[in-house]
């Protein structure tokens, strides 16, 4: 029998003093499960990311406060734990069919008794672990693991609020879902868990937001999503980050797409001082389909940071990836993707494309797309542009009669059309123009 090597068991039990220095401890698992134990371990494990590995080569986090964050609880009520009330307005032209309101009050949820008649869940995660603990046992930690990063298993292990929505098999949800967490206070640090599972021939629409208002001291957010698509199913997933500018914000995001099974991902993304966020597509299934379509723009001294990766697992898969920014001030983005196409994974057909406009000197933006590709007969293409507001064309404007400022923003506007087309619901189109109006001075 060969013996444990006692320098791994020096790493995974730190001493009280290293605890410390983490801020977070073992007494804060919200709740004693084999999963949240498991990813405790893992997190106490692994060292803090540094600019030395290669995933966070562009991002630097040493200027993160961590020892100085305090876990949000239901005490920490404020004045600005209000939340703001057009965030609560319906982004579809339908009404919501349920709602989940996360914020450091509680938890608030509704969901339309029809909806709970057919066997949907839709509530908060601490009131999921409680009524629902075998099916929460089954989608934790099996898309995202622990080990994946530092933060993956903080997640794991210390997620206080999220929420899990369950669509029973064949179920058709016409009404979109609605969730949002909203965070207030500075050096706090808001750790969510997201799940979400749709079984065989079912659908739904589901929009979650993550926002806050912007605190003179830092905050972070520590967060992962997991996603199980169906078989045949269909899932319309929009993600908007709002967080306020003194927000650090880390998330581990992965959906399982399974045979026929069709998810379409947006994104939007304007808020936070800086983000690291992991995105997989994994493709399980024949003839299996994921979009994914992103829109952000920083400005001041932001850092955003995508990691995407789309897996073709099966044959006949599809992926079909587009994300635009817009920077200015001395903002930064990083935008790395990656198509890989599986050994056997015949008839696969992936795309992505990341396209930015450079709207000041000191702003900079990173694109770095990659193919991996072990299968014959397959088509993959991928593409990144970095450009600049063409002189020519705010002239041609200014010579119409429209000002400067009216005409750079509707060449800004021009440059996201092709995202906006993409985007199905006139609500989320209308906030994405609202913050370009805001980013760019005009309200």
């Amino acid at each position: 029998m060969t013996m444990e090597k006692p320098q791994v068991v020096t790493r995974v039990r730190r001493g009280p003093a290293e605890e410390k220095a983490f801020s977070f401890t073992r007494d804060m698992l919200p709740v004693q499960t084999d999963f949240r134990e498991q990813a405790w371990a893992s997190y106490m494990r692994q060292p803090m990311p540094t600019t030395q590995d290669e995933p966070w080569r562009r991002t630097d986090i040493r200027a993160l406060k961590l020892s100085q964050l305090r876990l949000v609880d239901g005490q920490a009520h404020d004045a600005n734990s209000a939340v703001p009330a057009h965030l609560m307005q319906p982004l579809t032209d339908a009404a919501h069919g349920g709602e989940v309101l996360l914020s450091a009050a509680g938890a608030k949820v509704s969901l339309a008794s029809e909806l709970s008649a057919q066997g949907v869940i839709f509530t908060d995660l601490m009131t999921a672990e409680k009524q629902y603990p075998q099916l929460v046992a089954k989608m934790a930690g099996k898309t995202v693991r622990p080990d994946e990063g530092k933060f993956a298993a903080l997640a794991g292990a210390l997620a206080h609020t999220g929420v899990l929505l369950y669509v029973p098999r064949g179920v058709e949800i016409k009404q979109p879902l609605h969730s949002l967490l909203w965070g207030s206070g500075k050096l706090t640090a808001q750790i969510s868990h997201i799940l979400v599972w749709v079984e065989a021939g079912a659908s739904v629409t589901y929009l979650h937001e993550s926002a806050s208002n912007t605190e003179d001291d830092q905050s972070m957010h520590a967060g992962l999503v997991e996603i199980h698509v169906g078989e045949n199913a269909r899932l319309n997933f929009v993600e908007l980050q709002s967080w306020g500018k003194h927000v650090w914000n880390f998330s581990h995001e992965r959906a399982n797409v399974e045979s026929y099974g069709t998810l379409d991902w947006i994104f939007g993304a304007i808020g936070s001082r800086l983000t690291k966020n992991f995105t997989t597509l994994e493709l399980n299934g024949h003839g299996a389909t994921g979009k994914m379509s992103g829109f952000y723009f920083t400005d001041g001294n932001q850092h955003l940071d995508h990691d995407t990766q789309q897996n073709h697992h099966a044959p006949f898969t599809t992926s079909d990836l587009l994300f635009k920014g817009a920077l200015q001030g001395e903002s930064r983005s990083v935008w790395q993707g990656m198509i890989y196409v599986a050994k056997g994974a015949v008839k696969a057909d992936g795309y992505q494309a990341n396209r930015n406009l450079v709207l000041s000197k000191a702003s900079r933006a990173d694109s770095i797309p990659g193919l991996e590709i072990l299968a014959d007969d397959v088509r993959c293409t991928h593409g990144a542009t970095v450009g600049k507001m063409d002189p020519t064309e705010i002239f041609y404007l200014n010579s119409r009669g429209i000002p400067k400022a009216e005409a750079e923003r509707l060449i800004v506007e021009g440059f996201f059309d092709p995202i906006m087309q993409r985007i199905p619901f006139e609500g989320v189109r209308q906030r994405f123009e609202l913050a370009i109006h805001q980013k760019m001075g005009n309200i």
